[in-house]
């Protein structure tokens, strides 16, 4: 999703390392034995004591003085996090998944383990469990704006739209700081309430902690994007400069950059943008954009490997969120079956638009255009301002002859973004032009 999950870690990274700094934190007593047995757990973690990471020598050090304490194996959990976001590496956050196992296997009640593994499960897509866990963590500590976070963003990507309202609300009511705006500005998103949205993003920039670089670059891009998806590029443009010149070479921010001009048809600084955001740390959907510049500039070679790149990526080393996938397939009409069956597994599960406009594009590319237009229905019902979804929802109904709904649709997503997708933004205008 282009979701503002690592706002909960932010926010619990905040949370732990006090705790962890406080003499006071809870630590267990153990026997000798039991002291002998965490050395040898333990050992498995701090072996690599010499990693060039000083987060993560720093946590390692930690377990290494106390291995019989969750702390270490907490700040261990969130120096692989934070390496994880900053170099793409997947990997890396099933590293912290085990550490803050190990944390709970110690301390099954520590609640900064808790709130680590809440966020994880986020970040591992598996939002019915987070939902489940944050309710629980939520009924346990009923003033901690964190767990508010966390049931946000759960409730969002579940489709749970209103849940999700009332859990930012009371997260921004315990704590108005940068997180809970940012998630603010993606619930207003979603109710189809873009100058709501661009504001509360605004506030998120303007109240970001000045020391935290990678958050204010970050909540400027994000910013950027709100502009972006109502066609004020420059404008957005301008917010993704200052994110660049906030963080330097913030792979978000150079895509982001990348997007903007390739939206002013200027594609080969496009291509240069998203060449460099991609060889920082390498996205599925960096490589996609990537594959689409390459295509407006006539080299079908070199945008089929960064389409093949893209595959690779998302199958071998994060197969998290496979609706990127399908959407990939279905616009470039190739494995449709594998498209639609991911499409329809994933919206078996969850019920949130974004997912539902996917589902609905893989039908219509199979033909199966009155299922098509129920979920493209249900992608619509929030009143989401969303220039792709307009696009989709206009070609359903084209198929299905209702020719005045479809002009109106493809209208409304031309006006709207006229940059919304680079290649698909042809295809709209030329049904719409058909129709006419």
């Amino acid at each position: 999703m282009r979701n503002i999950k690592f706002l909960t870690i932010c926010i619990i990274l905040v949370g732990v390392l006090f705790c962890l700094s406080n003499t006071s934190c809870t630590q267990n007593s153990a026997s000798v034995g039991e002291k002998s047995q965490s050395r040898e757990k333990g050992a498995e973690f701090s072996e690599t004591s010499t990693s060039t990471n000083p987060q993560i020598a720093a946590a390692q050090q930690l377990i290494e003085k106390n291995s019989n304490s969750p702390n270490g194996y907490n700040a261990l959990a969130i120096a692989y996090i934070h390496m994880a976001r900053e170099t793409g590496d997947f990997s890396l956050n099933s590293k912290a998944e085990t550490a803050v196992n190990r944390a709970l296997e110690i301390e099954s009640a520590n609640y900064d383990a808790q709130r680590i593994r809440a966020s994880l499960l986020l970040t591992f897509h598996r939002f019915q469990e987070a939902l489940e866990f944050g309710t629980q963590l939520q009924k346990e500590h009923p003033q901690d704006p964190i767990i508010y976070g966390v049931l946000t963003d759960a409730n969002v990507e579940l489709g749970n739209y209103e849940a999700a309202a009332d859990a930012v609300q009371k997260m921004v009511d315990l704590h108005p700081n940068m997180e809970s705006y940012a998630r603010v500005s993606y619930v207003r998103y979603f109710y189809g309430d873009s100058d709501g949205a661009i504001d509360a993003m605004k506030t998120a920039a303007k109240i970001a902690d000045p020391a935290d670089k990678e958050a204010q670059a970050w909540c400027l891009v994000h910013l950027g994007d709100e502009l972006f998806k109502v066609g004020r590029y420059d404008e957005a443009e301008k917010v993704y400069d200052q994110s660049l010149k906030t963080f330097p070479d913030y792979h978000f921010g150079l895509a982001a950059k990348g997007k903007v001009r390739a939206a002013a048809g200027d594609y080969e600084n496009a291509a240069k943008f998203y060449t460099q955001a991609q060889e920082r740390v390498p996205l599925t959907l960096t490589d996609i954009a990537l594959g689409d510049i390459y295509t407006k500039l006539g080299k079908p070679d070199e945008a089929q490997k960064q389409y093949d790149l893209a595959e690779f990526i998302e199958q071998k080393f994060g197969n998290i969120d496979q609706r990127t996938l399908a959407l990939l397939w279905a616009d470039h009409d190739i494995k449709l079956d594998e498209a639609l069956q991911i499409a329809t597994a994933e919206h078996e599960k969850r019920k949130d638009i974004l997912t539902a406009d996917i589902y609905a594009w893989c039908l219509y590319k199979k033909g199966q255009f009155e299922e098509a237009k129920k979920a493209i229905t249900e992608a619509m019902r929030m009143k989401t301002k969303d220039a792709r979804i307009f696009y989709h929802a206009g070609m359903i109904e084209k198929e299905l002859g209702n020719k005045k709904a479809a002009a109106d649709y493809l209208q409304r997503a031309i006006k709207l973004n006229p940059a919304f997708d680079i290649l698909q933004i042809e295809t709209a205008k030329a049904a719409l032009q058909e129709l006419k």
